[in-house]
């Protein structure tokens, strides 16, 4: 069965047989060796050449490749939904939600309540990010006291100062658990102390998402170590060299050999290989992988958005060229234009052609316009873990926490300013 078919398995009861299970009087009148048939439904899914070679993550695409290497598919969510507990700690606080509601009783939570209360919101919480912030720990708290209003602490300003700090000791506490277990997006920062090794110095470089990535460092897919993988990255290298590539092919190997690649950009080893198999349309894949969104899609629809205001504050502002040389740059996007052509302010965003510029290397080029040059270079900051520039590092923050929402929700000044002023 290839990787462009679904199977359906159908189970199939003869009337006969519900008529025995339904009058059973006792369990030795069950069959020895009863039996169940399986008949498998082939459903052919027909893929165009179109979808094959798309630089768009289709939905086909999530179903089959997410399960393999990654971790995490969704942000943060905007209001956090408080897991359901076990069967015995919901009853007891739904009985606590009635006394409250009738008499307004505060519930007095047990140790024991309590760490089944908290070890299930860790590991909620885990669930979309290693190291929450405080606004996600305090969004966490209010939701708890919102669903379950008797757990509300007298004593606090926010009612909630108590779970919020009860939570940040938990979720280290799980961190723990799961370092102790061999996740590597928390066992990379062992040893901060340097209790990790005896003789080895503390580990001060501490490696954690900071641009909003939910896959930072996954675990490799079950059932593959790093030489498999490495045989993985060797076929998707071969596969690419050929003059038609085929494309199921490199998506499955992408996907499989994505923890492999996040591995090594994180821990700076053979950049090289990880480069080559990003192309400009698996730079976008790559960037769904990493925080779970679709770069082109919305990148386009913030733009579309904000466009009309931009223009307005761009022309209220003073215009400067610079005339150094991109041999110079660490990151870039060139424009070629004809010689002798004349260029307006429009042509700028469809000029001859565009090449986007690296350490003072070409690194891809004949893209068609402005606007995909500048999403396909902010998809390379994160596909190869690149640090942004201090002469850009106001825009590409712009791009990741106000068109995209991704990170941290405080802006610094001059950013609070511009999205205020987009805002009127």
């Amino acid at each position: 069965m290839t990787a462009n078919q679904k199977m359906t398995l159908r189970v199939i009861l003869t009337e006969a047989d519900i008529r025995k299970l339904c009058n059973l009087t006792d369990t030795e009148e069950l069959p020895v060796k009863p039996t169940v048939k399986v008949m498998p439904v082939l459903e052919l899914v027909t893929v165009s050449s179109v979808e094959v070679f798309s630089d768009t993550p289709s939905t086909a695409d999530t179903d089959i490749l997410l399960h393999l290497s990654q971790e995490r598919q969704k942000q943060w969510p905007e209001f956090f939904d408080i897991p359901t507990f076990s069967v015995d700690v919901e009853y007891r606080l739904r009985q606590a939600d009635l006394l409250f509601m009738s008499e307004g009783t505060y519930l007095k939570v047990s140790k024991e309540l309590k760490h089944e209360i908290l070890e299930r919101l860790a590991e909620s919480m885990y669930s979309y990010t290693a190291y929450p912030i405080a606004a996600q720990f305090e969004s966490v708290a209010t939701a708890l006291i919102y669903k379950h209003p008797c757990l509300q602490e007298q004593g606090s300003t926010t009612r909630c100062c108590g779970w919020k700090n009860s939570l940040k000791h938990k979720m280290a506490n799980y961190r723990t658990k799961r370092r102790q277990s061999g996740c590597l997006d928390v066992a990379v920062n062992a040893g901060k102390r340097g209790k990790h090794s005896a003789g080895q110095p503390a580990n001060k470089r501490i490696k954690k998402a900071n641009k909003g990535e939910i896959n930072y460092l996954p675990n490799f897919p079950e059932g593959f170590d790093q030489a498999a993988l490495e045989g993985a990255c060797k076929d998707l290298v071969d596969e690419m060299q050929k003059r038609t590539p085929n494309g199921p092919l490199v998506k499955q190997k992408m996907d499989q050999t994505f923890a492999l690649r996040r591995k090594k950009v994180v821990d700076l080893v053979d950049l090289n290989s990880v480069f080559f198999v990003l192309c400009i349309f698996q730079v976008f894949m790559e960037f769904s992988r990493i925080v779970g969104k679709n770069l082109k899609q919305e990148f386009y629809e913030s733009i579309d958005r904000h466009s009309p205001r931009l223009l307005e504050l761009f022309r209220s502002k003073r215009e400067s060229d610079d005339d150094d040389s991109f041999r110079d740059l660490d990151i870039g996007i060139l424009l070629i234009e004809r010689e002798g052509a004349v260029l307006t302010s429009s042509q700028h965003l469809s000029p001859a052609s565009l090449k986007i510029i690296i350490e003072g290397e070409v690194v891809m080029d004949n893209i068609q316009d402005l606007p995909k040059a500048m999403c396909i270079l902010f998809g390379l900051m994160y596909a190869l873990h690149l640090k942004y520039p201090k002469t850009m590092k106001l825009t590409f923050q712009f791009i990741q926490q106000v068109l995209l929402l991704l990170g941290h929700t405080d802006l610094k000044p001059k950013l609070q300013t511009l999205k205020n002023q987009l805002a009127m």
